[in-house]
């Protein structure tokens, strides 16, 4: 069996496979992709000629493959095939993880680039469990008995995760926080949430965490949505067209049942004052 010929691109995050034909995959080719992945959170794979029924298996792999209700499919025969194209879909430059407002969020997910525009559009990704190591000794032990709320703003939706999630495959602990879905902290009163959550972002978002990716036509990224962040660069004219597909989620779990009780916003004499509105 050969060794893939695997490149870190990033310190923390992220790494090229070369030499490898995605539709050509045998079991112990799979195994050594699953293997990286484990290992670098996010692959990235060059000049591929994927065809929808690769794509899906590759997907497969790793899980049931989502059916996503509403977005527009790639055709008729491969419903799990979504078609991300900028001119309908909203380009997503804001760090995230993947609709943590579900009880059950994506596990992974795989993107294969069909057109993109000659410069810029670049996606990034961040290594939530280098963020988490890199944590003082204090303000893990701190986090690690906290739950914070992921709400769908954009709709109907809400779920409670841990701050910090212990990989299932890995063990690896990460933080868990977005800026797009997560709300706030259960554990402590909304203004002390308001300034904690806004410190782990930046804390998430830091350069030597993350990795950037110039796209390429048919150039594959797939990437762990159970420890990485990511986002795209908003700096592109013209078509940018990308055939995705999302593996079913598993239930986020934290390092042990929450230490400390949940606020009781009642109890909140700032909350006026604030002019939050707490509902959970």
């Amino acid at each position: 069996m050969c060794a893939l010929d695997i490149r870190p691109l990033g310190g923390s995050v992220g790494a090229e496979i070369n030499g490898v034909n995605l539709n050509e995959l045998d079991r112990k080719l799979r195994k050594q992709i699953h293997d990286a992945f484990a290992e670098h959170l996010v692959l990235f794979f060059r000049d591929q000629t994927l065809t929808p029924d690769a794509h899906r298996s590759l997907a497969a792999s790793f899980g049931p493959v989502e059916v996503v209700p509403l977005l527009t499919k790639v055709d008729d025969d491969h419903p799990e095939l979504v078609l991300v194209d900028s001119a309908t879909v909203h380009t997503a430059d804001v760090w995230h993880t993947d609709v943590t407002y579900r009880e059950n969020p994506p596990v992974m997910s795989i993107l294969h680039m069909i057109e993109c525009p000659p410069v810029g559009g670049d996606t990034m990704w961040c290594n939530l469990q280098a963020a988490y190591a890199q944590l003082s000794a204090p303000m893990k032990e701190f986090l690690e008995g906290l739950t914070a709320m992921h709400v769908n703003r954009y709709g109907e939706g809400h779920f409670e995760h841990p701050v910090v999630r212990v990989h299932p495959v890995t063990g690896r602990k990460s933080l868990y926080v977005n800026r797009i879905f997560t709300s706030h902290i259960r554990q402590v009163s909304r203004p002390e949430s308001d300034a904690l959550l806004p410190f782990l972002y930046r804390w998430c978002e830091q350069a030597n965490f993350s990795v950037r990716f110039r796209w390429s036509p048919g150039a594959v990224a797939m990437w762990d949505n159970r420890a990485t962040l990511h986002s795209v660069t908003n700096d592109f004219a013209g078509s940018r067209i990308l055939h995705r597909a999302t593996v079913l989620g598993d239930e986020p779990l934290g390092v042990s049942e929450p230490r400390f009780p949940k606020h009781d916003p009642q109890t909140m004499g700032a909350s006026d004052f604030f002019g939050k509105v707490y509902p959970f």
